[in-house]
């Protein structure tokens, strides 16, 4: 194949686009894991979404998203395939398998850092469990790389994953199985925003992933490359490497800090709860924060559990009557507990007095909102200023 050429025989992506075609939609909803509805004008369509992560973020009400039309017949269930979003001003890929074609495009065009001497043997290499993206041969050494892409990003970090990935650890002590018989292994991620100055593993979203992560940092490599898209899915820049703060990662990535749980009910209750006794829940989002300074994982679990045992806290009354609960660490050493209470209230409706803050001068730990929180903007900033950008500067 030609350095010129790419995966999907589109050229030089600099040049062509990765798609012929691109509609904007107007993205609406997300109807399941992998479809979503757009307003196209005059119709609101259906659309493929090649992306399993949680993309809140990204798939905002209102935001322009790029579609396909797919060929007609039995293999799309669709009749689109949303390959895009808009981010404040920023073209993000959402097709993950194109990540892939990316990838190997900028390995033609040796425009990956430390690995600009290596060719291509072979994509989607079957070996052990897994399947791995790119064998490659630099000089006599073969070298194994699992791509993946990185669409979750603040001011200045970008972090993977976005969503629990046990394939994505697998992949990880897979390929560190495979460096220990002596082969070069490494994981490439693709982080599609020029602007995140540096990257680190999700440790809030998957625990395991980052300590996977740390635990393997000596037998694989990482590269974390920015890249930048036209509107029109041409490649626009390579912005350079994200660096790996691994200080940064040692101290915060451990398993106690704070946590908002979101809880839903779907009717007005009259509940118990401890000393403040019996309170009145109408129906809407309750945002509870806590914090554990051990076992923050078991705590959660205790949370999202609908068993009505072991009433310890006052959310441990109410847990029961919600029909849902959301829970989202934010792991970190240092005591941010009232401060992000503090910050939850500024943008909630109400704050139920007393509740959870026995311990401290707080008016309540416990909120009240009409709407799911993830639809509010200010819910959103909130919780990447909290995982991502009050870690700046580094």
């Amino acid at each position: 194949m030609s350095s010129k050429q790419s995966a999907d025989g589109s050229g030089n992506l600099f040049h062509e686009p990765l798609f012929p075609a691109v509609i904007p939609g107007r993205f609406r909803r997300r109807l399941n894991r992998f479809v979503i509805e757009c307003d196209c004008g005059v119709r609101v369509v259906q659309a493929h979404l090649p992306n399993p992560g949680r993309l809140w973020e990204l798939l905002v009400p209102g935001r322009t998203v790029s579609l396909v039309k797919n060929a007609p017949g039995p293999g799309h269930k669709t009749p689109y395939t949303a390959v895009a979003v808009e981010r404040d001003g920023v073209t993000v890929l959402l097709h993950t398998t194109k990540t892939n074609d990316t990838a190997q495009f900028l390995l033609q065009e040796r425009l990956v850092p430390g690995l600009e001497g290596a060719e291509i043997l072979k994509r989607e290499i079957p070996l052990g469990n897994s399947r791995f993206d790119f064998l490659l041969r630099e000089k006599k050494e073969r070298i194994l790389l699992e791509v993946k892409s990185c669409t979750l990003y603040g001011r200045s970090l970008a972090m993977f994953p976005d969503a629990v990935t046990a394939r994505g650890r697998r992949h990880l002590t897979e390929l560190a199985t495979h460096a220990e018989k002596g082969r070069r292994c490494g994981v490439l991620f693709i982080v599609h925003s020029p602007g995140p100055e540096f990257f680190l593993p999700d440790y809030h979203t998957d625990y395991e992933f980052a300590r996977t992560f740390q635990t393997h940092r000596n037998r694989l490599f990482y590269l974390a490359l920015r890249i930048s898209w036209r509107k029109d899915l041409c490649l626009n820049a390579i912005t350079g490497a994200a660096p790996i703060p691994w200080a940064l990662l040692e101290r915060e990535a451990r398993d106690e800090g704070c946590y908002i749980l979101i809880l839903t009910l779907t009717a007005t209750l009259r509940i118990p709860a401890g000393n403040l006794g019996r309170l009145d829940f109408p129906a809407g989002y309750y945002l509870y924060v806590g914090s554990a300074r051990k076992n923050l994982s078991a705590r959660l679990a205790h949370h999202c559990r609908r068993d009505g045992q072991n009433l310890h806290r006052h959310i441990d009354c109410l847990r029961p009557a919600a029909a849902s609960c959301l829970a989202l660490p934010i792991r970190t050493q240092d005591d941010i507990e009232c401060e992000l209470a503090a910050a939850v209230s500024a943008i909630a409706v109400r704050t139920i007095p007393g509740f959870g803050s026995a311990d401290c001068s707080c008016p309540g730990h416990l909120f009240f909102m009409p709407v799911h929180p993830l639809h509010s903007p200010e819910f959103r900033k909130l919780l990447q200023y909290y995982r991502m950008d009050r870690l700046n500067p580094f």
